[in-house]
């Protein structure tokens, strides 16, 4: 039997859209944005910020990266409120969940960065359960520590659980701690495949 529900937000009950983001911000500087991505998302620079790391020391680590850049990456640092947008859907969804029932908590790769540039599109929380975010634990998925935290902190049983994430490596760490999971790809795919599981149930 199904009793709980556990959401990732990030494209899962928000939009985040870095490409369109970043796309905006240096419209036709192809190489610079190519960049950028590197010198924000690789080796793990980024995650730290989700992991809870001070931004200023995350940021100089990035600038330190492409130091002819740090103009740009300031630039983004300051406006990176706006990969964010809220979806439609989501309250409707939720409110459906909690009305037949279902816990519904959040296991979301957060920052309170990124949380405090743009607040607004978490407005949605106050119909959940409660959850964790990574910034608050000093965890990021797909450690298998953070399922351990939210189960710890929650009394939950894993095979009671379905976790819905949007990326791959995620899902599979949460079907690996025991909880039932769907991939997100669209709402509609989700949606259906979140119902057949309640109904197997």
């Amino acid at each position: 039997m199904i009793t709980t529900v556990i959401f990732d937000v990030g494209n899962v009950l928000v939009d985040f859209d870095w490409e369109g983001f970043i796309h905006r911000m240096f419209p036709g500087r192809e190489e610079l944005i190519a960049e950028l991505d590197v010198a924000v998302w690789g080796s793990g620079r980024w995650d730290r910020l989700d992991a809870g790391d001070d931004p200023e020391e995350v940021f100089a680590s990035i600038i330190a990266y492409s130091p002819s850049h740090e103009k740009e990456l300031r630039k983004v640092f300051a406006n990176v409120g706006q990969t964010l947008r809220k979806r439609e859907a989501t309250p409707t969804w939720l409110k459906d969940l909690k009305s037949r029932g279902y816990r519904l908590l959040y296991l979301s790769n957060y920052s309170h960065y990124v949380m405090n540039c743009n607040p607004d599109v978490l407005d949605f929380l106050p119909l959940m359960d409660g959850g964790i975010f990574s910034c608050d634990v000093k965890l990021i998925k797909p450690d298998q520590r953070i399922y351990e935290a939210l189960a710890e902190k929650y009394s939950l049983k894993p095979s009671e659980c379905v976790f819905i994430d949007d990326l791959e490596r995620n899902v599979k760490a949460g079907r690996d701690f025991g909880f039932q999971a769907i991939q997100f790809g669209t709402l509609q795919q989700t949606q259906r495949d979140l119902e057949a599981l309640l109904q197997e149930a």
